[in-house]
């Protein structure tokens, strides 16, 4: 049992938080050790889509060895004796929950829309239709191209590793990649693994990987729409200081 100085004050840990369907998923999080189970699991379930109901929390110490089971959700986290580096895994229980079958991470078992060509031909308001215009009204509109150093300039004052704050929606997250992209359109491109699961992939776009990060978390973004500075992780139950 947790002794009673480590549930006073407003003492917090840091956990390595893992999950039992998503295997790719691991993230370091800190908590009060005066928020309750519950608060826990409520903050988890914002992180990797496990519903409260459906979610066990096992607790492995830094050998790896499980040494509680978080059962009561009305305890403090604190109750459980959770140390820096230790490792709180989630599991769960629902056979049919949206982190199953590995639909989080293998976008192969996502099935694709597809149209033939002669359908998508006869549809009225496609990009196609619209480049047609384009260029019976103006044949040289798409000869001004994007150059190589398209916003350049704007990533000369920050780096990989800078928090940051994308507009819009003022979502926060860490810059993990900085500079032209292939794939995406010329110029320079900004990689941001977001706070929250508010991204489209996990760092890797039209199957070139740029970065690492957990499902849904990451993004590639403009540098225009990129603030960096003293942007911290926002946290709905972290304990205020008095």
């Amino acid at each position: 049992m947790a002794s009673v100085l480590q549930i006073q004050g407003d003492e917090s840990v840091l956990l390595r938080v893992t999950h039992s369907n998503l295997k790719s998923f691991s993230a370091d999080l800190r908590f009060s050790l005066q928020t309750t189970v519950e608060s826990v699991k409520e903050k988890l379930w914002r992180k990797c889509g496990t519903s409260m109901n459906s979610m066990c929390l096992d607790l492995y110490d830094d050998t790896n060895t499980k040494v509680s089971v978080l059962t009561d959700d009305s305890r403090p986290l604190g109750y459980y004796s959770p140390l820096d580096g230790y490792r709180l895994h989630v599991i769960d229980l629902d056979p049919s929950s949206v982190t199953s079958g590995g639909w989080l991470e293998d976008i192969s078992l996502v099935e694709k829309y597809s149209i033939s060509e002669e359908a998508y031909q006869k549809r009225d308001g496609t990009f196609r239709k619209f480049k047609e215009k384009l260029v019976s009204q103006n044949p040289s509109a798409l000869g001004n191209k994007i150059p190589d150093n398209y916003m350049e300039d704007l990533c000369a004052n920050i780096k990989v590793g800078d928090r940051c704050e994308v507009e819009p929606g003022a979502k926060r997250g860490v810059l993990k990649f900085l500079g032209q992209a292939e794939p995406l359109a010329p110029g320079f491109w900004v990689g941001v693994q977001y706070d929250e699961p508010l991204g489209k992939h996990d760092g890797m776009v039209k199957g070139v990987r740029y970065f690492d990060c957990p499902p849904l978390h990451g993004a590639m973004v403009r540098p225009d729409k990129v603030k960096v500075g003293d942007y911290p992780e926002q946290d709905p139950f972290e304990v205020d200081e008095i």
